[in-house]
C-alpha cells in the first residue's frame, strides 16, 4: 500500500544553535526506516515526470520501489548507472524545481523526496558496501578532460565505462571544481567528494592536479599528445563586482575568495595557514545560493552579525527555499529591498561600513521580474568591516585567449552546438557553467554526460 502521507519525511537537522558555530553537515541524513517510510510515498507513475525533470535521467520509480523494499543496494545501483555523483547530487541538486517539481504527489501536498532518498542510497552504499567499480577493458582511444568539477567529472565517468582513457586537468591542487572550493563543508563534506572521486580513478580516469591548462599545456598541445576529443569544464570562477567606491578596500572579498578560503584552503581550521579576517560585522551582498553560503560561513568563522543584503524582496530570492531557511533558522539577518552604494573605509584602508539605499519594485524588466528602484533620501548606513560581493560570475577567459578558433559570446562563455556540445573548434566540446554561466551542478552535470555521448559517437563511429 503507498504511504498516501501528504508532505515529505522530514529530515533529520543539526540543531541551529550548535551548527552556527561549526563545520559539520547540517542536514544529517534519513535513517533506513524513514527511507521506506518516504519511499512508499512514489506512487509508481505509468508516466513519470520525474524523470523528465533530471537533467541526468535518472531512473526514479525503479530506484524508489527498490528503496521501498529496502533494497538499498539495488537503489543505489540504479541511480549509479545514469548519475556519476549520486552523493553529491543527492545534496546539492535543487530537485524542488527539477524532478520534484514534475512529481503528481506535489498536485495535493509535497512531492517525494527525491533528493533525500538519493542521498540515503548513496550514503548506505558507502557505509554498507563500498565496492570500487571495475575498470572497464580499454577502447584504445584517450580523451582529454580540462576541470574537474561537475560538468567534467560527469564527462569523465561516462567516457570511462566506455573504455575511453580520460584524464583531467584540474589548476587547482583538489580535484572537485566548485564542489570543494565553492560548497562549504557543512553543505557538502569533502570526503563525500573524494570518495566520488576514487570511484572514478577506479574505472581508470587519471586526474592531474596543479595543471593549468592555458598556460601549463595548451589545447593544440593536448592534442599533439595523442588525445583524440578535449572537453572543457572549467567552470566560471571569475567573480563580478559592483563597481562601487571603496570595493578595493580591505576586508571587501569576493565570495568565490572567501569560500575559497573557507572551504579548500580550510581557514575555520585553528591550524590553517591561510588567512581570513575574522569579522564582528558581515555584509554579503547578493541573494542566490552563493550569498548563503559565504553568509553562513562569516557565522561559523565567529562573526557576531551576518546580513544578506539584496535590491529585491524575499520573493525574488534566487536561493533555494531550505537555504534560506537554514540561513534564518542560524540568525542571518535579511536586508531586502537593500542596495549597497559605496563601501567606506578608515584610515587604515580597511572597510569600515557600506552605504546603502533602500529600494522599491517597479515595472517589469526583460527577464520579467519587477525592476528594483532606488527610493530617494531613504540612502542610510550599514556597518560592516567585512563585505562579501555575491554577484554572480563568468567564465575565465584564458583558455578562449589561447585557443585559436575557441569562440565566446559576449558573456564569455563558450559557444557550443546545443546538439552536440562542440565548441567552434574541431573535437573541443564543452559544457557546465564554462557555456551556460553560473549554474547548478546537476545541470553541470547533465551537460558533461551529454558532451560524453557524443564524443564517444564521433569517435566510435556509432550512429
Amino acid at each position: 500500500m503507498p504511504n498516501m502521507t501528504l508532505t515529505k519525511t522530514p529530515m533529520p537537522v543539526q540543531d541551529p544553535k550548535a551548527r552556527g558555530s561549526n563545520f559539520l553537515e547540517v542536514a544529517l541524513g534519513y535513517t533506513p526506516e524513514m527511507a521506506v517510510e518516504e519511499a512508499k510515498r512514489c506512487l509508481n507513475c505509468k508516466n513519470p515526470k520525474c524523470v523528465e525533470g533530471c537533467p541526468v535521467n535518472i531512473r526514479i520509480p525503479e530506484f524508489i520501489t527498490r528503496m521501498a523494499e529496502g533494497d538499498f543496494r539495488g537503489a543505489y545501483e540504479i541511480i549509479a548507472a545514469d548519475n556519476a555523483l549520486p552523493a553529491v547530487s543527492g545534496r546539492v541538486c535543487p530537485q524542488e524545481t527539477q524532478c520534484e517539481q514534475k512529481c503528481v504527489r506535489g498536485i495535493k501536498g509535497e512531492p517525494v523526496a527525491i533528493g533525500r532518498l538519493e542521498r540515503f542510497a548513496a550514503d548506505w552504499y558507502r557505509e554498507n558496501v563500498h565496492a570500487m567499480p571495475q575498470k572497464p577493458e580499454s577502447n584504445g582511444k584517450k580523451v582529454a578532460v580540462v576541470g574537474s568539477g561537475p560538468a567534467g567529472l560527469a564527462c569523465a565517468g561516462e567516457l570511462a565505462k566506455r573504455g575511453y582513457q580520460v584524464t583531467v586537468f584540474e589548476a587547482l591542487h583538489a580535484p572537485g571544481g566548485v564542489l570543494v572550493y565553492g560548497i562549504p563543508e557543512f553543505r557538502l563534506p569533502k570526503a563525500i567528494v573524494a570518495g566520488e572521486v576514487e570511484k572514478l580513478e577506479a574505472q581508470g580516469v587519471e586526474v592531474m592536479t596543479n595543471m593549468v591548462i592555458g598556460r601549463v599545456l595548451s589545447i593544440d598541445e593536448l592534442m599533439e599528445q595523442g588525445y583524440e576529443a578535449v572537453f572543457i569544464g572549467s567552470g566560471a570562477g571569475l567573480p563580478m563586482f559592483m563597481g562601487i567606491p571603496g570595493e578595493g578596500l580591505r576586508g571587501v572579498y569576493s565570495a568565490n575568495e572567501y569560500l575559497t578560503r573557507a572551504n579548500l584552503m580550510k581557514a575555520y581550521r585553528e591550524d590553517s595557514d591561510t588567512p581570513v579576517l575574522r569579522s564582528k560585522r558581515v555584509a554579503v551582498v547578493g541573494g542566490g545560493n552563493v550569498a548563503m553560503d559565504a553568509a553562513r560561513c562569516a557565522l561559523r568563522l565567529g562573526a557576531e552579525e551576518v546580513s544578506i543584503v539584496y535590491r529585491r524582496g524575499e520573493a525574488e530570492l534566487p536561493a533555494r527555499a531550505e537555504e534560506i531557511h537554514h540561513a534564518k533558522e542560524e540568525g542571518i539577518v535579511f536586508r531586502l529591498l537593500t542596495n549597497p552604494v559605496r563601501v567606506l573605509g578608515d584610515e587604515e584602508g580597511r572597510a569600515r561600513a557600506m552605504e546603502c539605499v533602500r529600494m522599491e519594485l517597479g515595472e517589469p524588466d526583460a527577464s520579467g521580474r519587477r525592476r528594483p528602484v532606488a527610493i530617494p533620501g531613504s540612502e542610510f548606513t550599514l556597518e560592516a568591516d567585512t563585505v562579501i560581493m555575491a554577484l554572480g560570475t563568468s567564465p575565465n577567459p584564458l583558455l578562449r585567449s589561447t585557443t585559436p578558433g575557441l569562440e565566446a559570446n559576449r558573456r564569455g562563455c563558450l559557444v557550443v552546438d546545443e546538439e552536440t556540445m562542440m565548441t567552434t573548434r574541431e573535437k573541443v566540446y564543452a559544457g557546465g557553467d564554462a557555456v551556460t554561466g553560473a549554474a547548478t551542478v546537476i545541470l553541470a552535470m547533465g551537460a558533461g554526460k551529454k558532451a560524453a555521448r557524443e564524443i564517444h559517437r564521433k569517435l566510435s563511429g556509432t550512429p
